[in-house]
C-alpha cells in the first residue's frame, strides 16, 4: 500500500464524460505534478443531484457540493451549453436535453439546425457558456466554494462537420476560424473554448488547495 505522503494529489470532476476529464487532465497536468483526476466512474456511487437550477452557475454548484460531500475530495463540476442569439439565448441550460429524453447529441444537433434553417448567416451568432464550480474541504467539516465562468463566441453552421469534441461542437464555428470546434485539435480547442477559459481561471485555486492538503 503506498505511503499517503507519497500519494498523487487527487481532484474529483463530477462527470462521466471522458472528453471533459481529458480536458481537465491536459490543463492541470503541467501545473500539478502527478495529479490524478477522478470521474464519477472512479469513485463509489452516490445519489447525483438533479440539475434543475435556472442558471449554469446554480447547476455547477449543486454538483460540486454533492461531489465533495460524497467523496471528501476537492471537487469540480461544470454546467455548460450553447446560447443562440436567434433563439433568445436558448437552448442555454437546457442544451443537453434540448430534444427531450433520453439525452442525445445527434437529436439535439438535428433539432437546432432545423430551428435555424431559415435564419440567415448574419443572424446565426451564438456562444458557448460554461460555469465551473470548485468545492473543497476547509477547517473542521466545512466546505468552501468558488465559481468561475468562460465563454467561446462564434456562429452556428448550416451542417454538421468534424469528428472531435462532443455535444454541439459539430455545428459551432468559433470566431476567427472557418471550421467547427469538432475539426480543431484538442489543444486548439482547449486554447479558445469556454471550458478551457474556465479551467485555466480556476486552476491556480486548485493548485493552492491541493498544495495545502
Amino acid at each position: 500500500m503506498p505511503d499517503p505522503v507519497d500519494a498523487a494529489p487527487q481532484v474529483f470532476l463530477a462527470t462521466r464524460n471522458a472528453k471533459k476529464l481529458g480536458e481537465l487532465r491536459r490543463i492541470l497536468a503541467p501545473l500539478v505534478a502527478g495529479i490524478e483526476v477522478l470521474g464519477l466512474d472512479d469513485v463509489a456511487p452516490y445519489d447525483e443531484p438533479v440539475e434543475d437550477a435556472p442558471t449554469f452557475e446554480g447547476n455547477a454548484l449543486v454538483k460540486a457540493r454533492a461531489g465533495v460531500l460524497a467523496t471528501g475530495l476537492p471537487s469540480l463540476a461544470d454546467d455548460s451549453g450553447i446560447c443562440v442569439d436567434a433563439l433568445n439565448g436558448m437552448p442555454g441550460v437546457l442544451s443537453a436535453r434540448w430534444s427531450g429524453q433520453p439525452k442525445s447529441d445527434e437529436r439535439n444537433n438535428a433539432l437546432l439546425l432545423d430551428q435555424l434553417a431559415d435564419v440567415p448567416d448574419e443572424r446565426r451568432g451564438a456562444h458557448f457558456a460554461c460555469a465551473l464550480a470548485f468545492a473543497y474541504p476547509v477547517g473542521d467539516g466545512g466546505v468552501a466554494e468558488e465559481v468561475v465562468t468562460g465563454e467561446m463566441h462564434g456562429r452556428v453552421a448550416r451542417s454538421l462537420s468534424g469528428t472531435g469534441g462532443f455535444g454541439y461542437d459539430v455545428l459551432f464555428v468559433p470566431d476567427g476560424h472557418d471550421v467547427t470546434s469538432a475539426e480543431l485539435t484538442p489543444e486548439e480547442k482547449d486554447a479558445i473554448s469556454h471550458r478551457g477559459h474556465a479551467l485555466r481561471a480556476i486552476a491556480p485555486l486548485v493548485v493552492d488547495v491541493l498544495a495545502g492538503l
